[in-house]
């Protein structure tokens, strides 16, 4: 079972203060009117509408329409008066229903309110057979004091909406600007970590593997030996301080979002630096190697090159660690529209395995492998692996243009130091479809969604007057026009004469007759064999003014009298 929320005590108690300052007004207005009106009842038209404020105003915060309601049937009883329609509670009634737009963000429930309210009016005008001005007051002034400052508190709703969620979309975008900085401090992380991988622990293993040619030279002493033992393990120290390092630049989360590890497509290559010198200075450190090129040399971009160079770079770092002494052999093929790049080494003549991934300290060796494969991925290329024949070989394939925007590694790869790359929304763009996707800034559509949402609840409040007006407003014009064309002023009346003609008296009397004179009047006794018309004795639309009857025997007036607004 669901039980209802109970608000927090303190968040009750704040809003006592403005509840206690709204109802002080409302009773001030009230007392005012009761003054003015001079009634008859302070129990009834003081002490009854203060009790109702005293509960409708706090009832206002959680059940705005049902506070509506109660003010409302206030306004309803006012028109039990038959002295004048008029009453201070339209003007709590305008503060509620202010208060229910500005607190209650649809628009279907506050409109069921006030047609209930109008409805309950208008039930209550033909109810107690009210005189005309009764009617024009139910069918005009009731309804603006529900509708309009409804709609004034729909637009203050909505432009305090606006306003914070502008805010909020500025605190996002300065929390965005943070993480964007952050995200390009660890992408810079991450590219150096790839550049120091990919070059020192190349240079530093060919470095050691000379150490170890030299130690077996038949021409050197023992002191000599020992000297290049102490060097060469000062190199694996130095290789395995540089792998340290790399993986305390990895540690940060690599480089979420932006290129991952060992796919920066900044420097690390030496200025001009070939293929063919790559392969030169590894065979001038005793590495075995045999190469070949085939086809002609296409016109590479820069990108291309250099991920050409990073491929044979990681394979021989890789063969001269994992298989010192066996054979490597370098094929590369260039294509119509791609260059492919192959490294095959074979097994060395210890016996040691020749798959990186078998090796104690294989996390380097993954770990450049990793970057390069993401590295082929942002090219538009594609790297395999594996055994080959007791050997180990390195497979790349790389267009000779490189993608206008580069892919992401798909979502579940890992970056250069071994964890899963963040799940980035892929955008690709090929030749001959594009097929981009939606790139409009989070920020931008939440504010568009926004202002629509903002657009419509105008939409919908503007034309709830609209509706309101089409159903109410045709009958009172014809109503004010009514009360308005049958006025006689006094100074007519008492220029009429009985016993003139109707035609004499023509220029004195109002285009029509009051068609809507009180029981009480029409009962009135009058001469025999005559016909009475009725006549305002004032314009005054919203409150009652004395009549004027005037009866006619064969078109001669024959009496003439004040009838009293109400009933004697």
């Amino acid at each position: 079972m669901r039980h209802p929320r109970i608000p927090p005590v303190r968040s009750v108690l704040g809003h006592v203060p403005g509840d206690v300052a709204l109802w002080v007004v409302l009773a001030v207005i009230t007392g005012y009117g009761f003054r003015e009106a001079g009634a008859a009842s302070p129990v009834v038209d003081l002490l009854l509408p203060l009790a109702v404020l005293a509960v409708a105003v706090p009832l206002s915060r959680h059940r705005p329409g049902a506070a509506v309601i109660l003010v409302n049937g206030l306004c309803a009883g006012g028109l039990a008066d038959t002295t004048t329609p008029a009453n201070a509670q339209v003007l709590s009634l305008a503060a509620l229903s202010c208060l229910l737009g500005v607190r209650v963000a649809a628009a279907r429930a506050p409109l069921l309110v006030l047609a209930v309210c109008l409805a309950v009016d208008v039930v209550t005008c033909a109810v107690l057979g009210v005189q005309a001005v009764w009617w024009f007051y139910a069918l005009t002034v009731l309804p603006a004091a529900l509708l309009l400052p409804w709609l004034a508190g729909r637009y203050w709703r909505g432009r305090r909406e606006l306003v914070r969620e502008g805010w909020r979309l500025a605190r996002s975008l300065e929390e965005r600007q943070h993480l964007v900085a952050e995200r390009a401090r660890l992408t810079e992380r991450a590219d150096i970590a790839a550049d120091m991988h990919d070059s020192l622990g190349h240079v530093l293993s060919l470095v050691a593997l000379r150490a170890g040619a030299l130690e077996l030279s038949p021409d050197l002493t023992d002191r000599d030996r020992a000297d290049l033992a102490e060097l060469r393990g000062t190199i694996a120290d130095a290789v395995e301080q540089l792998r340290q390092t790399v993986a305390v630049l990895h540690e940060p989360g690599g480089a979420p979002g932006g290129a991952p590890g060992g796919v920066g497509t900044g420097g690390g290559l030496p200025v001009k630096d070939t293929v063919e010198d790559l392969l030169g200075r590894a065979v001038a450190s005793g590495v075995p190697v045999r190469w070949e090129r085939r086809g002609a040399v296409p016109t590479l971009t820069p990108l291309v090159e250099r991920g050409m160079y990073r491929v044979v770079q990681e394979a021989l770092t890789n063969a001269v660690k994992h298989a010192p002494g066996g054979a490597v052999h370098v094929r590369i093929t260039h294509e119509s529209d791609r260059t492919r790049v192959s490294v095959v080494n074979e097994a060395p003549s210890t016996g040691r395995p020749a798959n990186p991934a078998a090796e104690p300290v294989a996390d380097a060796a993954g770990r450049g492998l990793t970057g390069l494969r993401e590295r082929m991925t942002v090219l538009g290329g594609s790297l395999r692996t594996g055994r080959s024949e007791g050997g180990f070989h390195v497979t790349a394939v790389l267009p000779h243009k490189a993608p206008a925007r580069p892919t992401p590694p798909a979502p579940g790869t890992r970056d250069g130091a071994g964890r899963p790359t963040a799940n980035v929304p892929r955008t690709t763009r090929g030749t001959d479809t594009d097929t981009d996707t939606d790139t409009t800034p989070e920020s931008s559509r939440r504010l568009a969604q926004v202002r629509r949402a903002a657009r419509r609840r105008s939409v919908a409040a503007f034309a709830a007057p609209v509706v309101a007006a089409a159903f109410f407003l045709p009958a009172a014009l014809l109503l004010a026009w009514q009360l308005t064309t049958s006025v006689l002023p006094p100074s007519r009346f008492d220029e009429l004469e009985t016993g003139r003609s109707r035609d004499e008296l023509a220029r004195l009397l109002p285009a029509r007759a009051f068609p809507y004179p009180p029981d009480h009047a029409r009962s009135a006794p009058r001469p025999p064999g005559s016909t009475c018309a009725f006549y305002r004795s004032g314009s005054d639309l919203l409150h009652p003014v004395d009549l004027y009857r005037l009866c006619w025997s064969d078109n001669r007036l024959v009496a003439k009298e004040t009838v009293p607004a109400s009933r004697p």
